[in-house]
């Protein structure tokens, strides 16, 4: 068996990404090196051979071993909130929007009566076709999240899953608002699930070292569950959560970032910077 370091050469496949799109390079960094780690939190191994076979300089991510914690620990609570509707549904529809280079769909592993959508812009969706082999109900659908053209185009017979990990942020009220609308009015039931930065991490952004080296923008603040529930007619909260009281913090979060949560928590608008949101219709 060859080791690590007589791996055969591989032909690299060039980046170049700008803005929103760029800032998927460090999350799917971000979990190479967790998939590297003594004790790794994710193990996307995924994650790994696609870094792999990418040509790009990695330290413009910011993204150290030292650092990746905070991004993996956030796909590990999105993995496990998706594993529990999954395990409620056995025939059901995922929408996976600004999917990325995420692997979720090879790591969850879904039955064969779900039919799973990946939906990024066409550039993102072409890389993700470079990296990662088809499987069967596995659609990628090249598009802008925001253009309500391609939802008309999947169908609406069965439960939806909708996952929008590290995306809100990038949209603007109206948009994201009409986009959680047209999901709820297009499926019989399902669930929301998404990450939020409320108006202090918008206003943060310029200290954001991964959304200021791509030159993306921050745009839609979340202060809080009200603020969907009473946006999005028919959906109740089922959990609302600030980032450090997410049991993936609490227990995979090395100890000197546990205590600067603790820290940050003490002052409401600090401790609600980051939310995980999920809601049923």
């Amino acid at each position: 068996m060859r080791s690590k370091d007589e791996l055969p050469e591989i032909e690299k496949i060039r980046v170049d990404l700008t803005g929103a799109p760029q800032t998927m390079l460090a999350t799917l960094y971000a979990k190479a090196l967790d998939a590297d780690a003594e004790k790794p939190l994710l193990g996307d191994t995924w994650a790994k051979d696609a870094v792999r076979r990418i040509d790009y300089n990695w330290r413009r991510t910011s993204i150290t071993a030292r650092n990746q914690s905070g991004v993996t620990l956030r796909t590990v609570h999105f993995d496990n909130w998706a594993r529990e509707f999954l395990a409620r549904h056995d025939r059901a529809t995922v929408l996976h929007l600004g999917c990325g280079l995420d692997s979720r769909v090879f790591r969850l592993n879904p039955g064969p009566d779900i039919e799973w959508y990946d939906i990024d812009y066409p550039d993102v969706v072409t890389l993700h076709e470079q990296l990662y082999p088809p499987r069967p109900h596995h659609h990628r659908v090249a598009t802008s999240v925001t253009d309500p053209a391609w939802l008309q185009a999947i169908p609406a017979d069965r439960p939806v899953l909708m996952i929008a990990e590290g995306l809100t942020m990038y949209l603007t009220e109206d948009a994201g608002v009409a986009l959680l609308r047209a999901v709820v009015g297009h499926f019989p039931s399902g669930e929301l699930q998404f990450d939020a930065f409320n108006a202090l991490g918008i206003k943060a952004q310029k200290i954001n070292t991964v959304v200021r080296r791509s030159g993306a923008r921050l745009h839609w603040a979340i202060n809080g569950p009200d603020d969907i529930v009473s946006a999005v007619p028919g959906v109740r909260r089922l959990a609302a959560i600030s980032v450090f009281d997410a049991e993936a913090f609490r227990r995979g979060m090395p100890g000197r970032y546990r205590l600067i949560g603790k820290v940050m928590s003490v002052v409401p608008a600090v401790r609600m910077i980051a939310q995980y949101h999920r809601y049923a219709f």
